[in-house]
């Protein structure tokens, strides 16, 4: 089998066969590992475009620190009345973009080897316009281990691959930290300004490819793909807050779900250790089944969502946490009080207010 060409950064005269944009707002932290990532990739031509959304942090000195041949970086510019930040971002980037395919990518990914040039064989094997994966997610604090299996168990439970991907089925759904699709897909649903008001551009994008008769696959992408979505637990918060409604159709009854699998494994463990204490055999092993039934139903759940084996122990905490983030996601959708990155939104109007 020959090799694969190496990437080259094309000419004016050679266009870019994929044109890789990176929506960049404060992301001095991991923006670097992202674009080194990128840089990397080979068996394909590109070009990479970071679009600075009014970024105050170093975020647009450590993307000019790559040569220009290497890396574009261009301004979001003035965010339109009623736009979601990261719509406008991505937006001025496909404008800017050259290739015949749109690689949306989040700052926060990195890349592995070869990835680039496998999806798009991967697409046009599964004759897809659109192609998106949900990276492995890299989890680190104690709150992130804990909560992030639950929350990506119930996604692929809500949002299965095998259904996202069968054109006969009416679900759709991305994750917007990897979306490859043909520029012509992109262009014919309107892209990203056709769904401007939309805080969850990934899953509107897909729906409105799919909607048009166009072939969408995805799947878990760890193999290509991976991140660190939040830092810390004030950015947990903040992100799922804002997503968590939107991506289940009754976040409420979900909380107290989980909440109440929380309470039944909980309570039937203590029962089962102090009626073993008070010598009450047949309670304690009623006890003790019951817990080990309804934890090995949790694992089974929690085993899909693609997480290392401490973290899937310690979702059992997660729960109650889940239910927490899904209330407050309820609430702050409800009142109009949804923040993200400095900018607060509302699903009526869009933006109530910028935070540059």
């Amino acid at each position: 089998m020959p090799a694969m060409p190496i990437a080259k950064t094309p000419t004016a005269d050679d266009p870019p066969v994929v044109s890789i944009i990176v929506p960049a707002r404060n992301e001095e932290a991991s923006l670097k590992n992202c674009l080194d990532s990128l840089i990397a990739q080979n068996g394909v031509t590109f070009e990479i475009i970071v679009v600075d959304d009014h970024s105050t942090d170093r975020t647009r000195q450590i993307a000019s620190s790559f040569s220009e041949e290497k890396v574009r970086v261009i301004e979001a510019g003035p965010l339109p009345a009623g736009w979601t930040g990261k719509n406008n971002a991505v937006t001025a980037g496909a404008k800017a973009a050259r290739g015949e395919w749109l690689l949306f990518t989040d700052a926060d990914t990195v890349h592995l080897p070869g990835s680039l040039a496998r999806s798009i064989q991967e697409a046009k094997r599964h004759r897809a316009c659109m192609l998106s994966y949900s990276p492995e997610q890299v989890v680190q604090s104690l709150a992130e281990k804990a909560v992030m299996p639950v929350i990506f168990a119930d996604l692929a439970a809500a949002f299965r691959p095998s259904q996202v991907s069968d054109p006969n089925s009416r679900v759709a759904a991305a994750n917007g930290q990897y979306i490859l699709i043909t520029r012509e897909a992109y262009d014919a649903v309107g892209g990203h300004a056709a769904i401007a008001t939309n805080l969850l551009e990934d899953v509107a994008l897909a729906r409105a490819v799919k909607k048009s008769g166009r072939g969408i696959f995805f799947r878990f992408g760890g193999d290509a793909v991976r991140t660190r979505m939040y830092r810390s637990f004030p950015q947990l918060r903040e992100g799922w807050t804002k997503n968590l409604a939107l991506l289940f159709r009754s976040p409420a009854r979900l909380a107290a779900l989980r909440a109440l699998e929380f309470i039944l494994i909980i309570a039937s463990l203590v029962i089962a250790v102090s009626s073993a204490l008070r010598g009450h055999e047949r309670p304690a092993v009623a006890a003790a089944i019951l817990c080990v039934v309804l934890y090995s139903f949790l694992l089974a759940r929690i085993r899909r969502a693609h997480f290392s084996w401490d973290a899937n122990l310690l979702a059992l905490f997660g729960l109650p946490l889940f239910s927490y983030l899904l209330l407050c996601s309820a609430r702050a959708h409800a009142r109009g009080n949804v923040a993200w990155k400095g900018r607060k939104y509302s699903e009526e109007s869009g933006l109530l207010a910028t935070g540059h």
